[in-house]
C-alpha cells in the first residue's frame, strides 16, 4: 500500500451516490495532476463538505479499513482535507 500520512481512526470519503447500505458504496476516485489515482479522506465531516461542498455523498470508514480499500481498487495515493477547486465540486448536483 502506498505509504499514509497519520490519519485518525475513522475518514470520511467520497463515494460516487449515497446509498442506504454502507456495503453498498462506492468510493470515488479523483486523479491527481501527475495522474495518480487518489482516495480523498476526510478527518471530520464538516472538512469533507469544506472540500467538497454540501451535495457530496460521503461514507465514513474505519482507517483500518483503507488497506483492504486499496487491495480491492489500487488507488495510489490518500490526500487527507484537501479543498477541491469548485469547478470539480458536485455542487448542485443532488
Amino acid at each position: 500500500m502506498p505509504e499514509q500520512p497519520l490519519l485518525p481512526p475513522v475518514v470520511y470519503v467520497p463515494c460516487v451516490a449515497e446509498v442506504a447500505m454502507a456495503a453498498d458504496a462506492q468510493l470515488e476516485y479523483r486523479r491527481t495532476k501527475d495522474g495518480r489515482s487518489a482516495l480523498l479522506a476526510y478527518s471530520a465531516l464538516d472538512r469533507l463538505r469544506r472540500g467538497m461542498g454540501d451535495t457530496q455523498p460521503w461514507a465514513v470508514m474505519p482507517t483500518t479499513t483503507l488497506e483492504k480499500v486499496w487491495e480491492a481498487d489500487g488507488f495510489d495515493v490518500v490526500l487527507l482535507d484537501i479543498e477541491v477547486p469548485e469547478e470539480h465540486r458536485r455542487e448542485g448536483q443532488a
